[in-house]
């Protein structure tokens, strides 16, 4: 009972510490024990994340396009926009500042970690069905389609299967994390790796914790902005809502809070209710900034190449695939990884790591994402009231609740 009442945080952070204390003493046979996990459950994260692309972003494409017509687009194009300029800010801010922090442990300090990790006693191919680029494609076609054609049945089907893909993560991935990060620093420590890790990551982390305030403080400028109102102050109502996101790292499960704490701001009660559960599912702001400044301090370290064509197409689909991420603690670098390996070319060590680093902070990036959320529901609130003074006629009385 007391394990179930542990957060996703705390277990990560326990996992850490137990191994790197572990690695230190555990002999090398003990160890690739748990590297044999590690190889196994890796390989079921390859076959399982077109799945996840699939059975989360199709239903919810499909349930973006019923019933709120022009503020459903306009919400969301605020909410792209939202998250990937969240992107580019980390990805200026890291090219600006990674090359002070991570100097002197570059490539020098990591020659061949693959090689110099231990390996497991045996592996397991489990192939995916389908690649991460056709299950984009996939999910996306078959979404968009749903919109205009009457496929109740098919939506019923691909719900289901989100269903079913939740349960998974919720009840497999998520519970075996803390022992995957467990094996990842283990195997680090056992070869002397794993203080170089965390010296060099702390200075990261500082960096985007930074940068997720800067992203609050420039998303509620704007908002302020546009409806004429102090930004500081609406800021200061959203703190429980930030607060309650600390403890559940999860978009979804902070919703009720997240409106509460809307509608005392001053956003219109219908507004609230619409943009709010909308933005939870599709703006994900704070995990695209530490998303994008990890990789590219993976990438730093390694020694891999930075094209800045790649990266901004790597933003950008960041952005479309964030939204299957909401909803469970760890969900976004779990959906994230299959563009870490299809675009970037990471490996399966470079992908541990930048889940074991990402999941360090999630929840500062969840309540980076709920917070701004509200910044988002006050400027469509505002467009709204605009548009009904100028065009009243289009708002009949059944037509009053833009939801």
């Amino acid at each position: 009972m007391r394990a179930k009442k542990l957060g996703l945080l705390p277990r990560i952070l326990i996992a850490i510490v137990l191994g790197i204390i572990c690695g230190l003493f555990f002999p090398e046979w003990l160890t690739r024990i748990f590297v044999t996990f590690n190889g196994l459950f890796g390989n079921f994260l390859s076959f399982i994340i077109p799945l996840i692309i699939v059975g989360l972003i199709t239903p919810a494409i499909s349930e973006l396009g019923k019933g709120a017509g022009k503020w459903l687009g306009i919400t969301t194009a605020i909410a792209y926009a939202s998250t990937i300029f969240a992107g580019l800010l980390g990805f200026a801010a890291s090219m600006t500042f990674l090359p002070m922090l991570l100097a002197g442990h570059r490539a020098a300090s990591f020659d061949n970690p693959e090689d110099a990790l231990l390996k497991p006693f045996f592996t397991v191919e489990m192939a995916p069905v389908f690649g991460v680029m056709t299950a984009l494609v996939l999910a996306f076609v078959v979404g968009v389609t749903l919109t205009v054609v009457d496929g109740e049945v098919l939506q019923r089907g691909f719900s289901e299967f989100r269903d079913i893909i939740n349960k998974v993560i919720s009840a497999v991935i998520i519970p075996l994390l803390p022992l995957y990060i467990f094996g990842i620093f283990l195997n680090m420590t056992t070869v002397g790796q794993v203080w170089n890790i965390i010296t060099t990551f702390l200075g990261v982390i500082l960096l985007v914790f930074a940068l997720t305030v800067i992203l609050l403080l420039t998303q509620y400028c704007v908002a302020g902005a546009i409806a004429r109102r102090n930004p500081f102050r609406m800021l200061k109502e959203l703190l429980p809502a930030y607060a309650t996101a600390l403890g559940t790292s999860s978009s979804a499960a902070t919703i009720p809070v997240t409106l509460r704490q809307t509608i005392k701001s001053g956003v219109s009660e219908p507004v609230a209710s619409f943009v709010i559960p909308l933005c939870a599912t599709i703006h994900l702001a704070g995990s695209t900034v530490k998303i994008t400044s990890f990789s590219l301090a993976v990438m730093m370290l390694y020694g891999m190449p930075i094209d800045p064509v790649l990266i901004l197409g790597f933003i950008m689909m960041l952005g479309i695939t964030m939204v299957a991420a909401p909803g469970v603690p760890g969900g976004a670098i779990m959906t994230a990884a299959g563009l870490l390996s299809s675009m970037l070319g990471f490996t399966e060590p470079q992908v541990g790591l930048m889940i074991a680093t990402y999941i360090a902070i999630d929840s500062f990036g969840t309540a980076t994402n709920v917070t701004g959320d509200a910044a988002i529901a006050t400027v469509v609130d505002t467009l709204t009231a605009r548009d009904r003074r100028r065009h009243p006629e289009k708002y009949e009385p059944a037509d009053e609740v833009v939801a």
